[in-house]
């Protein structure tokens, strides 16, 4: 017996509204300005048999998409081989191993099994940015480090609520290795709530509806997905596409590290080969498989947004494993800038191998960094620690219709800089400047947007900064004639001398005393077509307003 498609769509939105409703709760809740302000998590409902993703919040990170699927169906595999402690009712377990199908040790996922008649009938997930794990530096963004263990600590998938209590033992480990541990729980909670809530709003729809009637409308969903995806794909000419994006350097070594993509286009059918890119590197810009493949995925995302999310949008897209390339880490490398950084370049590949093929769907390069920027010090004045992580956006790149949007988030995610007002209150800086930074946007017919520029200042107490950033070295690229958009800059002022870093946007432990500030200038996005094609009212306007 088929659903009616008027059903089929209202368990759809149903589903939707569910996870929309986690995220929610998730920021409202959470304590640290990096998930309430920022909103770096994400919310999503995935299958008991395999973990795939059934529906994600609208308002989650991109990247996470791949992500949570692939570290949901490893935990249910473990639970089977009986690695993990099999789940009871209200069980919450919590892991952010980057090889288990995570990201960095900062983005913490936990995982709900929901169930029904005495079954589990899905699992419920989020991810939250937690603001430090431990590690060498605050924040976990070690640009030196080279292993995993300097990053943060690593927790394998264990149940840190059993039945619905927080198991005091467990949390005490995970806050006797972090920094500011008497803020976490407040994050804790929030995450764990959201899923909470997730659960009684599950509970509604399949009270409505009928458990039978929503697992039949999962798998036409998915099935639809599928479908869509592939006539998508199709308008791709068969053939393959090639491109290279490049990472400036992974922290260690000052060299740079090359993304080479292959791109084979059959019918209904799209494979991904990066197997020629750059073998694993020492530092911190290693990417684990499931960023890997979430980076495409998302990319996908980007070109073709029609495409409802669901499992089965992936299931056209084929992955070669990238195996003794940096963009398939094994454990002990590490892996702090996977998420933000790398992930990024992968799908700058992506646009820059089909932007040829679909000039009508696929833009020129964005700015293509999270900017991360953590700062860990002392403030004399609450006598409390802190961690303050910072995150900025930067410039879109041109495409066929019209010039890139100006300061927009990344590429990987929609996480908004958390306001400076809200910065500025929880933490001992003060920002002189928050501006759009003229003329960063790459020439086009439709030029990039422009990109940011910020510099704080440590008003008290000593601190130590940290970045883990790209495009210092290369700007985004420009694409079918279009010029390439501004480096990104990094600045540090001590003492009155203005200090860069030797890998331009990466460094770490950089001792601040009150009165020194540090200064980002994001990249602008690149142009898209010909310059010398730009109507000549645009262009007089650019040179008016400074934006070329």
């Amino acid at each position: 017996m088929s659903i009616d498609p008027i059903t089929l769509s209202v368990i759809q939105a149903g589903l939707q509204q569910v996870c929309d409703e986690m995220d929610l709760s998730f920021s409202r809740a959470a304590f640290s300005p990096v998930i309430a302000e920022a909103n770096d998590r994400s919310d999503g409902i995935y299958s008991a048999e395999d973990g795939a993703l059934i529906a994600q919040g609208a308002g989650g990170l991109p990247v996470f998409v791949g992500t949570m699927q692939y570290s949901t169906r490893v935990l249910i595999e473990m639970i089977a081989e009986g690695t993990v402690a099999a789940p009871k009712p209200d069980d919450i377990y919590i892991v952010n191993d980057p090889y288990l199908g995570g990201t960095h040790l900062m983005d913490v996922r936990f995982a709900r099994p929901f169930y029904r008649n005495g079954k589990i009938f899905c699992w419920l997930s989020n991810t939250g940015h937690w603001p430090d794990t431990g590690g060498a530096v605050p924040g976990g963004f070690s640009a030196s480090a080279t292993s995993v263990e300097q990053e943060g600590l690593r927790l394998p998938p264990v149940r840190l609520f059993k039945e619905g209590v927080l198991d005091p033992e467990i949390y005490a480990i995970i806050c006797s290795n972090i920094r500011v541990a008497d803020q976490r729980i407040g994050d804790v909670k929030a995450q764990a709530a959201a899923l909470m809530v997730g659960e009684d709003r599950l509970n509604a729809l399949l009270d409505r509806y009928g458990d039978e009637t929503v697992q039949q409308a999962i798998a036409e969903l998915r099935s639809r997905a599928e479908t869509q995806m592939r006539s998508l794909i199709d308008e791709i000419p068969d053939g393959t596409y090639t491109s290279t994006a490049w990472i400036d350097s992974d922290g260690v070594v000052n060299e740079p590290l090359a993304i080479n993509l292959f791109v084979k286009k059959t019918p209904g059918h799209l494979l991904f080969d990066f197997s020629e890119s750059s073998p694993p590197c020492m530092g911190p810009m290693n990417s684990v498989l499931a960023t890997t493949l979430s980076s495409v995925y998302l990319a996908m995302r980007h070109i073709f947004p029609e495409v409802p999310i669901s499992a089965g949008a992936f299931a056209p897209l084929e992955v070669i494993r990238p195996e003794g390339t940096f963009l398939d880490a094994k454990y002990p490398r590490p892996v702090s800038g996977c998420a933000a950084e790398v992930s990024q370049r992968i799908a700058e590949a992506v646009f820059a191998a089909l932007v040829a093929p679909l000039p009508d769907r696929v833009t020129a390069a964005p700015a293509g960094t999270s900017g991360n920027f953590a700062l860990g010090g002392h403030d004399p004045a609450t006598g409390r620690d802190y961690v303050m992580y910072q995150l900025s956006g930067g410039g879109y790149g041109g495409n066929a219709d019209h010039d890139g949007l100006a300061n927009g988030c990344s590429t990987i995610g929609i996480s908004k800089a958390p306001p400076i007002e809200i910065m500025e209150q929880n933490f001992p800086v003060l920002y002189h400047r928050y501006a759009l930074r003229e003329g960063s946007g790459g020439a086009g017919m439709h030029r990039g947007g422009l990109g940011l520029e910020y510099e704080v200042e440590l008003r008290r107490g000593t601190a130590r900064a940290s970045f883990v950033m790209d495009h210092g070295r290369f700007g985004p690229q420009g694409a079918l004639g279009g010029e390439d958009g501004a480096v990104n800059e990094v600045e540090i002022t001590r003492n009155g001398e203005i200090y860069t870093p030797e890998h331009l946007s990466k460094e770490q432990d950089i001792a601040l005393s009150p009165g020194d500030r540090v200064c980002v200038r994001t990249p602008g996005g690149g142009g898209f077509g010909d310059p010398e094609q730009r109507d000549p009212d645009k262009q007089a306007e650019d040179k008016r307003l400074g934006r070329i």
